[in-house]
């Protein structure tokens, strides 16, 4: 087994479908579809790609660190409490234990994330 891994931006293999819960939903009808690419650490560490349509839901990401990388799209994510930034293909960006915050899809977005669970 290696342990150098490439993700692959535009998997060819069926994605796990999902929807934000609707307390979590907050305007529109976001769609979201994840292909997950790398499990490790026990299963503390993921790698993968994630979609998201254009929709408006909250984000709250608990003990959970996380690693971004627009690949295509634009999204804005407003912390609570905080200033809404702007991220489109090829930002990067992470959000950390504890943030909380809104996560808008403007045009739907593609990112390369890595998940760090406590």
């Amino acid at each position: 087994m290696s342990l150098l891994l490439t993700i692959d931006t535009d998997p060819d293999f069926t994605p796990k479908d999902a929807i934000p819960g609707p307390e979590r939903l907050i305007s529109g009808n976001p769609f979201f579809k994840t292909w997950a690419q790398d499990a490790s650490k026990g299963e503390k560490v993921l790698t993968g790609v994630w979609e998201a349509t254009p929709g408006e839901h909250h984000s709250i990401k608990g003990t959970t660190y996380e690693f971004c990388h627009i690949v295509s799209g634009l999204v804005e994510i407003e912390e609570m409490g905080g200033e809404t930034k702007t991220y489109r293909a090829g930002d990067s960006f992470v959000m950390k234990p504890g943030f909380v915050g809104v996560w808008r899809t403007i045009e739907t977005v593609r990112k390369i994330y890595v998940c760090v669970y406590e």
